[in-house]
C-alpha cells in the first residue's frame, strides 16, 4: 500500500506508516496535473490545508482508500466526492486541543497584563513600569461561549486558577457542565457577567459576526479572547470597542481573512494583542496530529474502524436503497425540531414506526442527530454526531415499532429540555417525496425546504390573512402554506409557511405584537 503526503507533517507520522510496512512518498506543493499524476497510484493521501482535494483528484485515484487531514479543518476536501468514490475522509481534531487551550490562556494573561506592549517598550529602551497596571484572574469570572473540546479544556485551566466559570452553549447537558464546574447561562448573561470572555465556536452562518457592537456593549468591560475562528467576532467593532474603552482589551489569534491585511483595524489598537494563528503551533501538537492521522490510515488499510471519519459509514449494499431516502428526512426533522425547541437541549429521541422499523437504521439515527447538531459543530456529520452527543452529555434514545396506524413508515425526532419537548414527524410520499406530517401533535402536510415560518396562534378568523398581509407588506413572498389545529374552532392552531425570502426581525416582532399570535419561529433548512 502506498501513502502520498502532499503537505509537510511531523516525522513521527511518516515513521508510523513506514513501521507498518507501507510505502511513503512525499510530494510537497504539487497541484494541478502534477497532483493528479502523483495520486494516481496512491492508496492513502495525507494533506494539511495546502492541498485542494477536489472531485478531480478522486477521479484520478481509483485505488484511494482514505484521505487523512493532519489537523481539524477539511474545507479543502470535497467530502461529497470522497463519499461517492467510496473514500474515507478523516481528520485529527484532538491533537491540537491542548495547544489551542494553552494559547488561549496565554493570550488572556497577555491582554490582562499588557505583556507584549511592555516587552516592546522595554526592548525600545523604555522603563514604563508605571504605565501598566494589570488585572489578576483569581476571583474573576470567565465567560465561555461554546463549551466544546477546546472550550472545556480552557474552562478547566482557568478554573484551577481561581476563576468562576459561566458558559453559553445550548447544546451541552447540565450534568456535563456541572462536572466542569461551569454554570450554564443564556448568551447575554454570559457576556454581562464575564470579566474575561473566550470564544470557542465554529464559524457557521449562525455564528458569523456573533459578537459585534451590541454584544461588546453588553460586556461593558473586561477582556475578550478569540483563538477559535476568525469571523465569529466582528473585527472592526472589536477594535472600536477597545479603542473607546467599552472593554479593557482583547487578544486575537484568528482573523476573518488570513494572512491579515496591514490595514486590519485590530493592528492599530494598542490594547489588542494579536498573534498569527498560533493556536496549534507547538511541536507536540504537530506530532500528535501527524501520528493520529497515520494511525487512521493504518486502520483504514486494515479494515478497522476509523475513529475520526468525517463521511458516512458504510451500509450493506442491498439495504442502502431502502434507507437512503430516510437519511435526508431524519436530518430535516432533526433540524426543525432543534430550531423549534425553546431552551437547552438535554435529550434526543428518534422513533421509527412501520416498515422502516425493520431496517438497519443506525445511519438514519446518526443523520437525525446531524440535523439536531447542525448549528453547533463545524463539520458535524452522520459519523461524528453520536460522539458529539456523548461529549455534551446529551442522552440519545432510539425506539422502533413495526405497527403504524397512519403511514407506511414514519420517522419522529423528539428533542427535550427537562419537561419541555418538541416533536417532529416525517414520512415519504410516492416518489420519495418528503413531508413533515406532525409537529407537536398538530397534523399537517408540509413540504420541508428553504426558509420556513412556523406560527402558533389562536384559531380565530383573520389571523392567517393578517400574517399574509404583514409578510406581503415587507416583500416576503409565500411559496406554500400548511395549516392545522388539534381541537375545535377557537383553540390553538399551527401554520407552516414556505417562504422565498428571509424574514427581518421587525416582521417577527410585528406578528408577535398581535394578541392572536402565540409564537413565531423561523426555520432555515
Amino acid at each position: 500500500m502506498k501513502v502520498l503526503v502532499t503537505d509537510p507533517i511531523a516525522d513521527a507520522g511518516l515513521d508510523r506508516l513506514r513501521e507498518a510496512g507501507y510505502e511513503v512518498e512525499t510530494a510537497y506543493d504539487v497541484e494541478g496535473d502534477a497532483l493528479l499524476e502523483a495520486v494516481s497510484d496512491a492508496n492513502g493521501l495525507i494533506v494539511r490545508s495546502g492541498t485542494q482535494v477536489t472531485a478531480e483528484v478522486f477521479e484520478a485515484a481509483p485505488d484511494l482508500v482514505i484521505v487523512g487531514r493532519a489537523g481539524i479543518g477539511v474545507d479543502n476536501i470535497d467530502i461529497d466526492a470522497a463519499t461517492q468514490h467510496g473514500v474515507i475522509v478523516a481528520n485529527a481534531p484532538e491533537g491540537n486541543v491542548r495547544a489551542a487551550a494553552e494559547h488561549t490562556v496565554a493570550m488572556g494573561f497577555a491582554a490582562a497584563r499588557s505583556i507584549p506592549q511592555a516587552h516592546a517598550r522595554l526592548k525600545n529602551g523604555e522603563w514604563a513600569k508605571s504605565d501598566y497596571l494589570g488585572n489578576e484572574v483569581n476571583g474573576k469570572t470567565l465567560g465561555v461561549v461554546g463549551l466544546g473540546r477546546v472550550g472545556q479544556e480552557v474552562a478547566k485551566k482557568f478554573s484551577s486558577l481561581g476563576m468562576d466559570i459561566v458558559a453559553y452553549d445550548p447544546y451541552i447537558g447540565e450534568e456535563r457542565a456541572d462536572q466542569l464546574g461551569a454554570e450554564l447561562v443564556e448568551f447575554d448573561a454570559c457576556l454581562a457577567r464575564a470579566d474575561f470572555l473566550t470564544v470557542h465556536t465554529p464559524l457557521t452562518p449562525e455564528t458569523e459576526g456573533l459578537i459585534s457592537t451590541d454584544e461588546l456593549e453588553t460586556m461593558g468591560s473586561g477582556y475578550l479572547v478569540n483563538c477559535a475562528r476568525g469571523g465569529v467576532v466582528d473585527e472592526a467593532a472589536l477594535a472600536e470597542a477597545v479603542d473607546a474603552g467599552v472593554i479593557d482589551g482583547a487578544a486575537v489569534d484568528v482573523f476573518a481573512d488570513e494572512p491579515v491585511s496591514p490595514d486590519n483595524p485590530l493592528l492599530s489598537v494598542d490594547d489588542v494583542v494579536v498573534t498569527p494563528h498560533l493556536g496549534a503551533s507547538t511541536s507536540a501538537a504537530q506530532e500528535n496530529v501527524a501520528v493520529s492521522t497515520a494511525d487512521q490510515i493504518v486502520a483504514a488499510f486494515r479494515d478497522e474502524p476509523v475513529i475520526n471519519a468525517l463521511n458516512a459509514p458504510s451500509v450493506d449494499e442491498s439495504a442502502f436503497p431502502r434507507i437512503q431516502p430516510y437519511i435526508g428526512l431524519a436530518e430535516t426533522a432533526g433540524k426543525i425540531a432543534a430550531q423549534l425547541l425553546d431552551g437547552r437541549l438535554g435529550e434526543v429521541e428518534v422513533t421509527y414506526t412501520g416498515d422502516i422499523a425493520g431496517e438497519d437504521i443506525e445511519l438514519v439515527t446518526a443523520s437525525a442527530l446531524k440535523g439536531v447538531f447542525a448549528p453547533l459543530e463545524w463539520q458535524v456529520n452522520a459519523v461524528n454526531a453520536p460522539q458529539v452527543a456523548k461529549e455534551r452529555g446529551i442522552e440519545v434514545v432510539e425506539s422502533k415499532s413495526r405497527q403504524s396506524d397512519d403511514f407506511q413508515s414514519l420517522v419522529t425526532v423528539t428533542v427535550r429540555n427537562g419537561d419541555e419537548e418538541m416533536t417532529v414527524s416525517g414520512t415519504l410520499f410516492t416518489g420519495e417525496d418528503p413531508r413533515i406530517v406532525r409537529i407537536n401533535g398538530y397534523r399537517l402536510d408540509a413540504i420541508p425546504y428553504g426558509q420556513m415560518l412556523v406560527a402558533r396562534n389562536y384559531d380565530k378568523p383573520g389571523v392567517i390573512g393578517f400574517i399574509g398581509t404583514v409578510l406581503g407588506e415587507n416583500d416576503v413572498n409565500i411559496a406554500g402554506m400548511f395549516n392545522a389545529r388539534r381541537a375545535k374552532a377557537g383553540g390553538e392552531a399551527l401554520t407552516v409557511y414556505n417562504l422565498d425570502d428571509d424574514v427581518p426581525d421587525r416582521v417577527r416582532e410585528k406578528l408577535l405584537a398581535d394578541d392572536r399570535i402565540i409564537d413565531v419561529d423561523l426555520i432555515t433548512l
